[in-house]
């Protein structure tokens, strides 16, 4: 369901007793409100359907041992430099210094099947992604509360709106979860982004107007608060704590308002209603830039992107030619390489682009890029309905990364056998590599549990 957002802002303030229980107003609107630190580090977590077949990312020009290795499933780690790409990974070859093409890791905590909701992002299986199925913070959110910003977390899906042939638009239901039972808001398309991020720029009467009706809602909720008592007194006193967040952020918001200007990207008028007649590839280069926008202007330091779902309409993308959809791709896994690597060489065209952007932008010593990690995972493992006992991923780390893994060619020891490394474990080691010490983030593998190999804490060579 698509929310208008003065209808959505209107509505959640006026409703306190439903605000508690409601999907993530507090998280996609308010801010952290401690000082970042400086530079942050920034994450950009993409997301896509029909699972990543482990033979289309193998290197092409491993020796004839590691190729056996490779197929078998055994432990191995080969340099990048001197290989051949896959060729659907080229166009980042002159960045391949950063890059980890990373095997075996376990999405069985999450599960596959065509969707994984929620669950890819916080290492537990989600179900349909009801509320009670969102079962803990994902870990999206948990770094950008770490690393603080005006908006804190931002989402953009670029999914289909249900019928195949058309895209979501909007703001509507996400999958990342700033709290259990808690869903997340996103942004469908490209114009209802640039919107909402960058109207203290473009749409300052926006942002007075909605400063009025903050200041006017605070105000009667204080009213309110007179001799109310218990869990009453409670709800209203956190739907206060909620506006006066969102108060914060426009504030924080304005005071970056001469860097937004600055990096405020054009956006083309055929995204204007939702952009009903953009193809895939302009859809995708303006969220690119809007990304690119939001991370370079520091209102945010943690975006997730759905950059596909089995809905998403490619009838649009070159070399494709109407020729067949996401799901019936999914469903010919072993016999259509050539359009799967269409569809993933059109993925890394933008991290491409985002990462040219990043490192065009000073920072510190270097550029923006030292201190970011880019993570392009399948939300389903190995295919189309899994199997999830591998579930192959792209990493990009800029040169401060605290992770050490950059460069490589990496396959961890298969499924539940010793040495295995779920994602449970990963994200535990992006949490602890960036200052949460947790000890273990997600949850256990049922049949590591059950040959009782040992499954938690982060991945022991990967922190630098």
């Amino acid at each position: 369901m698509t929310v208008n957002r003065r209808t959505f802002l209107r509505s959640a303030a006026l409703s306190a007793p439903v605000l508690s229980c409601s999907p993530c107003f507090n998280h996609l609107l308010a801010a952290p409100r401690d000082a970042a630190p400086q530079p942050p580090h920034r994450f950009e977590f993409i997301r896509k359907s029909n699972g990543n077949v482990p033979k289309y990312c193998a290197l092409p020009t491993l020796s004839d041992t590691d190729r056996k290795r490779d197929e078998q499933k055994e432990a191995l780690e080969v340099g990048l430099e001197g290989h051949e790409l896959p060729e659907w990974l080229r166009v980042l070859d002159p960045h391949r210094e950063h890059m980890t093409i990373l095997h075996g890791i376990s999405m069985c905590v999450s599960g596959g099947g065509h969707y994984s909701f929620s669950g890819c992002m916080g290492a537990y299986k989600a179900g349909r992604n009801v509320l009670s199925g969102i079962k803990r913070t994902t870990v999206d959110f948990e770094l950008a509360r770490m690393f603080p910003s005006p908006f804190g977390h931002v989402e953009v899906s670029l999914a289909s709106a249900g019928s195949g042939v058309s895209f979501r638009q909007g703001i509507v239901a996400g999958f990342s979860a700033p709290a259990p039972h808690q869903r997340n808001y996103c942004y469908a398309d490209p114009m209802t982004a640039w919107n909402e991020l960058f109207k203290s720029v473009t749409n300052t009467a926006a942002v007075d107007s909605d400063n009025t009706l903050l200041d006017y809602l605070q105000e009667q909720e204080g009213q309110r608060l007179a001799g109310v008592n218990g869990l009453e007194r409670d709800k209203i006193t956190n739907h206060l704590d909620s506006l006066q967040s969102v108060r914060q952020r426009n504030d924080q918001v304005s005071a970056l308002k001469s860097k937004i200007s600055t990096h405020l990207p054009a956006i083309d008028p055929v995204h204007a209603d939702g952009g009903p007649n953009a193809t895939i590839v302009e859809k995708q280069e303006a969220f690119t830039e809007v990304i690119a926008a939001a991370l370079i202007s520091g209102l945010t330091n943690v975006v997730t992107y759905t950059i596909d779902d089995l809905g998403t309409p490619i009838t649009t993308l070159p070399g494709n030619n109407g020729r067949i959809d996401l799901h019936r791709l999914g469903h010919n896994a072993g016999t259509d390489q050539e359009l799967r690597d269409i569809v993933k060489a059109s993925h890394m065209a933008q991290v491409n682009t985002l990462i040219n952007r990043l490192k065009a932008v000073p920072e510190g010593a270097g550029t923006m890029f030292d201190n970011t990690t880019i993570i392009y995972l399948p939300e389903t493992g190995a295919g189309h309905h899994g199997p999830d006992t591998e579930a192959p991923m792209v990493v990009m780390t800029g040169a401060n990364s605290r992770l050490d893994l950059a460069g490589r060619y990496i396959r961890l020891p298969f499924h539940a056998t010793e040495g295995h490394q779920t994602l449970s474990n990963w994200y535990t080691t992006l949490l602890n590599a960036y200052g949460n010490p947790i000890e273990h983030y997600g949850d256990l593998d049922l049949e590591m549990s059950r040959r009782r190999i040992r499954q938690t804490g982060a991945i022991q060579q990967f922190l630098s």
